[in-house]
């Protein structure tokens, strides 16, 4: 179910370049289109292309099946800039890749700036533990989307 308001969840946001952020973003309704393999894929090469771009810098993310969570210090552009991108990007991948038009991600998303006393790698653990939580697998290593700079 689409939230009518979710765009307008962080009306204050604030974009700051070189903090880190934790952000997630959901598909439209919540449909577990992530949940294949080539789908996936086709968001973590924009994940990995926003990285490669200087937009930011990937410190972790899990794919669940149907939303992302993504660890990030961000670079040159602000938070609005990094999702649009990506998603969009995407979007255009995704849709081209399964013969369809439209929406593909729900509006908005959720972000949390991290406070500097916080221990990122239990944020990225936390992150990465996702799909064990979810009883998606027994060991994280059986997961195949997600990444962490610390490995």
């Amino acid at each position: 179910m689409d939230r009518p308001h979710s765009n307008q969840l962080r009306l204050g946001r604030f974009s700051e370049p070189g903090r880190l952020y934790l952000l997630t973003s959901t598909t439209l309704y919540r449909a577990p289109v992530l949940g294949n393999l080539q789908v996936a894929r086709l968001l973590i090469t924009q994940l990995r292309k926003a990285h490669e771009e200087g937009d930011a810098r990937s410190l972790a993310w899990v794919v669940m099946p149907d939303h992302f969570h993504w660890l990030v210090e961000l670079g040159a552009v602000d938070l609005k800039t990094l999702m649009r991108r990506v998603k969009s990007r995407s979007t255009q991948a995704i849709n081209a890749l399964q013969g369809r038009s439209g929406r593909f991600w729900q509006q908005g998303l959720h972000d949390r700036a991290l406070r500097r006393e916080e221990d990122v790698q239990a944020v990225a653990r936390y992150i990465v533990m996702n799909p064990k939580r979810a009883g998606l697998v027994e060991r994280i290593g059986d997961y195949p989307h997600w990444d962490a700079v610390w490995l």
